[in-house]
C-alpha cells in the first residue's frame, strides 16, 4: 500500500535560484514518514516514553531527478517494502503532479535509547505489518 503525503514548497525552502535546496527534500520525506508511521496507528511519543525505543534513519541512498520550485504543491509517497528484526526499508518519491523530483531508498532501524539495534515490538510489527508490499 503507498502512502501519500502532500506538502507546498514555501519561500523558505528555495535557494537564490527559487529552487528547493537539495537538504530540504530530506524534510519533505521525514514529514511523510513520520505521517505514515502515525497513521499506522503508532505513537512514536508513546514508543519512547513507555518503552525506550525509537525510529531512526540508519541508511539512506539518495536521486535528485528534477528540481521543485517556490509555490509547488509536492506529493510524497512513501511504499512500505520489508520489515525484518529491528529494521523496515522503504522507497520514498517525490512528485509534482505527475513529474517525478526525488527518489530515496530508506533504511529505518528500532533503538534503545542507548543506541542500540532493538528487534521491534510485535505489536509494532503487527501495525507496520499491513503496509508492507
Amino acid at each position: 500500500m503507498t502512502h501519500r503525503f502532500q506538502t507546498r514548497v514555501y519561500y523558505e525552502d528555495t535557494d537564490l535560484a527559487g529552487i528547493v535546496y537539495h537538504a530540504n527534500y530530506l524534510k519533505f520525506i521525514e514529514r511523510a514518514r513520520s505521517e505514515m508511521v502515525r497513521e499506522a496507528g503508532i505513537s512514536q511519543t508513546a514508543l519512547k516514553a513507555e518503552r525506550g525505543l525509537v525510529f531512526a534513519v540508519r541508511r539512506m541512498e539518495i536521486d535528485f531527478v528534477a528540481p521543485a520550485r517556490f509555490e509547488d504543491l509536492l506529493t510524497v509517497t512513501t511504499d512500505f517494502l520489508s520489515l525484518r528484526g529491528a529494521r523496515f526499508d522503504l522507497a520514498q518519491t517525490v512528485w509534482r503532479g505527475g513529474a517525478r523530483l526525488f527518489e530515496a531508498s530508506v533504511e529505518v532501524v528500532c533503538m534503545t535509547g542507548e543506541g542500540r539495534a532493538a528487534r521491534i515490538p510485535a505489536d509494532i510489527r503487527q501495525k507496520l505489518a499491513p503496509n508492507a508490499v
